[in-house]
């Protein structure tokens, strides 16, 4: 279950590629049968029977990690895959090089003025991890270091900082961390910030936390057994115990707690993928019980940003899928006829973001698929829109922390350049470039050519897809290529830069990235469109862009790789069952395989939230549905490509079974004789390793099998 986000690769043994005038040797891609045997799982078989239909699962039993079969199996899976790929170890090597060659190492953020104090982080040559720092008033004054990672992580094989939130009063921050490398369960501690000391207390399995204005009360929230944030909580520093607020018992919803830009007011809300609702009480009265904001209505979503002189509400509704905002008084606003239209809805633009100033509301809007920034006066007049001339990009609003700010942040990217920070000053209307990515190595965006692409899905819609590729490309059908994308949860799969897949790309490949249904890319009735009953549209347009890419000459079958990761693992899994032919090699990248089985059982971490996006599997009509595309069940005796899967054994969000028993099932049952191996980080958890340099291993281990099966070693 849940997305991941990451980019990675494959090789495996003996090849031979380019000679230096280009020109292509001949190359021999070794076969399954080039190298022993793979390790083979017991079949132990479970039975289940659903709605009067029966399912045997041979590998059941190795959802038990404490099981030393399993373990045991694992290693010998390591070992196996290590072996298949010790060929690729000086192409590794070289992809390594190059990326980390495409990064700063030595690298500072652009600072961010907050309550007196411009906050900022850095990178250092050889450290896997960040420092986070501050200097009060002025960049000039002295560095006061508030968070080493570095030596946070010492000796640790697992590291994830999950961020901080400073004391009203800038003396105290509350930080969350873990040492397992799963992305759902934290330690919250809080640090004295002039003695660089931890003071009051320490919580396991928290998930979010906001400062009362008395800058000794903290309200925080904590998981269940389910992983699921449950509970806010209430505890003042010389306290020895909590004072539990708030439960949320719909086991669908989640809670979180979180206070103000304006630092007037703490709020509680609850959500799940289709509902919320939100309770408040003035930040300066920590003891005060919550009021309800709006009744919860089912599949009626709203969260509130408050002004000093009203509250601005985003809602949404089935009438009102991609949003509108209303403008509501600060009492009275349970009366409906109080409140404003402050931005009507618009079935051709999605709200993405929301920043509030003093006299601007900052949108990130999202048309056509493409990403729009404007500032609206909050005493109205004429909006100021910043427009984009490049055809594919994205533009991500970074809004002020300072309420009474008239300038805003955004970035920008595109598949050919480097993220860049603008600040954008609404009283003159001038843009400021802050900062651009550097690229040490060299890069030329204009060596490159970005296209937009239709593809025309099996039920006649129009699905985008953004690819990348070398200027001077031949569209022969020769060109290797990969396809990524996610297409779940409304994420959308936005353009980006990254000095990862120009390894790729500068050896030939044409990359691209697919818009599926599923995400959100062309407004909220895309992502309604890919899930529930009609999951399957996510997995026809990835074949429909795959489909484009092979017609339209830019590869070939025999040539064309795909990638998802988690959700995106998903995406794999159903794609190869239902169009194997299409793909040469695909990565899936802990992949959410085992669908039925892990959505019939309750007792999995973020199971219930699921309902909403899967559909429940108790009912029969979802039942059978799910059953239906789930790449495990799906699995049957045909021709595969090759193939990479990865998991983690920390991982909360798929747990490690499910890439492992769909690699068993599937090498028992495949008639090829492709490559199928899979690579389980037995440290971490869904990101894989937590290091900045120990990821980029990762994605060059990823890359190297895509290269390898592609016939390129160097």
């Amino acid at each position: 279950m849940k997305h991941t986000n990451g980019w990675l690769l494959f090789v495996t043994f003996l090849l031979t590629i380019t000679s230096c005038n280009d020109t292509k040797k001949e190359t021999t891609i070794l076969k399954q049968s080039d190298f022993p045997a793979p390790p083979v799982a017991e079949v132990i078989p479970d039975t289940f029977i659903n709605f009067g239909q029966q399912r045997i699962d041979n590998y059941y039993w190795l959802k038990d990690k404490n099981n030393p079969k399993v373990t045991d199996y694992l290693k010998a899976e390591n070992v196996y895959t290590d072996s298949v790929m010790a060929s690729t170890t000086a192409l590794r090597q070289t992809i390594y090089d190059e990326i980390v060659g495409r990064m700063k190492e030595d690298d500072e953020s652009y600072p961010s003025f907050k309550d007196g104090y411009y906050y900022y982080s850095r990178a250092e040559k050889g450290k896997q991890y960040r420092t986070y720092c501050r200097r009060k008033g002025s960049m000039e004054a002295p560095e006061e270091i508030l968070f080493d990672l570095n030596k946070m992580a010492e000796g640790k094989q697992a590291f994830i900082f999950a961020g901080y939130s400073v004391s009203p009063d800038n003396s105290k921050a509350a930080y969350f961390y873990n040492e397992t490398g799963s992305y759902a369960e934290y330690i919250l501690k809080i640090k004295d910030l002039a003695t660089d000391r931890e003071i009051g207390f320490t919580v396991d399995g928290a998930a979010s936390a906001a400062w009362a204005n008395d800058n000794q009360t903290l309200f925080y929230s904590t998981i269940d057994n389910t992983l699921r944030s449950s509970r806010i909580h209430r505890r003042a520093l010389d306290e020895p115990q909590s004072t539990l607020v708030y439960e949320e018992k719909d086991v669908r919803f989640t809670t979180y707690v979180s206070g103000s830009k304006t630092r007037e007011y703490i709020f509680i809300g609850s959500a799940s993928s289709t509902t919320s609702e939100e309770r408040y009480i003035d930040a300066g009265r920590p003891h005060d019980t919550f009021k309800l904001f709006l009744p919860r209505v089912q599949d009626v979503e709203y969260s509130v940003y408050p002004h000093k002189d009203k509250f601005f509400v985003r809602y949404k509704d089935k009438e009102n899928l991609n949003g509108k905002i209303y403008e509501m008084p600060l009492t009275g606003y349970e009366e409906r006829s109080t409140w404003k239209e402050f931005l009507p809805h618009n079935k051709e633009v999605r709200i993405e973001g929301i920043d509030i100033l003093k006299d601007y509301v900052l949108l990130e809007l999202r048309k056509n698929g493409l990403s729009e920034i404007i500032a609206k006066p909050v005493a109205g007049g004429s909006l100021q829109t910043i427009s984009f001339p490049e055809p594919v990009y994205t533009a991500s609003l970074s809004g002020n922390p300072e309420y009474d700010a008239t300038t805003f942040r955004y970035t920008y990217t595109s598949l050919n350049r480097p993220n860049t920070l603008y600040e954008y000053n609404i009283t003159t209307g001038e843009t400021v470039k802050l900062k651009e990515q550097e690229i040490p190595s060299g890069f030329n965006p204009d060596d490159y050519v970005v296209e937009r692409l239709w593809a025309t899905a099996s039920d006649g819609v129009k699905v985008p897809m953004a690819i990348v590729y070398k200027k001077g490309l031949k569209k022969d059908g020769s060109n290797p290529a990969l396809l990524y994308s996610y297409g779940s949860y409304g994420y959308s799969s936005d353009v980006h830069f990254s000095a990862s897949y120009y390894s790729l790309i500068d050896r030939g490949f044409v990359f691209g990235i697919a818009q599926i249904r599923g995400g959100s890319d062309l407004g909220e009735q895309w992502y309604e469109d890919g899930k529930l009953l009609k999951k399957k549209n996510t997995f026809n347009d990835f074949i429909a862009c795959s489909e484009l890419l092979i017609n339209s000459k830019y590869t070939s079958a025999d040539r064309l790789a795909a990638m998802g990761g988690s959700a995106g693992g998903l995406l794999m899994g159903a794609v190869a069952n239902m169009r194997p032919d299409l793909y040469q090699t695909i990565v899936a990248q802990v992949p959410f395989v085992d669908v039925i089985n892990t959505m019939l059982d309750e007792t999995l971490p973020l199971t219930t939230g699921e309902y909403e996006e899967w559909g429940n599997p108790n009912e029969e009509e979802y039942y059978n549905y799910i059953l239906s595309y789930s790449p495990y069940d799906n699995i049957k005796a045909q021709d595969y490509p090759n193939m990479l899967v990865t998991g983690g054994i920390n991982d909360s969000q798929v747990l490690f079974h499910e890439p492992a028993k769909y690699v068993a099932k599937l090498r028992s049952l495949k008639t090829d004789d492709n490559i199928v191996l899979l690579h389980m980080n037995m440290d971490s958890g869904h990101g894989g390793a937590t290091g900045r340099y120990d990821g980029i291993h990762d994605t060059a281990f990823e890359f190297a099998f895509i290269l390898n099966r592609a016939g390129i070693n160097e």
